[in-house]
């Protein structure tokens, strides 16, 4: 064979395999990214879950709050 077909080859070779390469490190990166946000994603959804819950106690709190500053007695009604 002649020398430039064979370097030709080998640098096809050369090229097909880093393609690849950098195709799977992307791909790796980015599905690490991806689990990254899905975690912030499900600490973030956690506490929309328990803020409505927060908001609903406060009110109650400030309801006995409320009531003690009127001189009246705490009704335990949320409980």
């Amino acid at each position: 064979m002649d020398k430039e077909i064979i370097v030709a080859l080998v640098a096809m070779a050369g090229t097909l395999i880093g393609s690849f390469a950098g195709i799977i490190t992307s791909s790796k990166l980015t599905s690490f990214r991806l689990e990254q946000l899905e975690q912030k994603v499900d600490k973030h959804n956690s506490f929309a879950e328990r803020i409505p819950v927060v908001e609903e106690r406060i009110k109650e709190l400030n309801h006995r709050v409320d009531d003690i500053e009127r001189g009246g007695f705490c009704s335990n009604e949320g409980r």
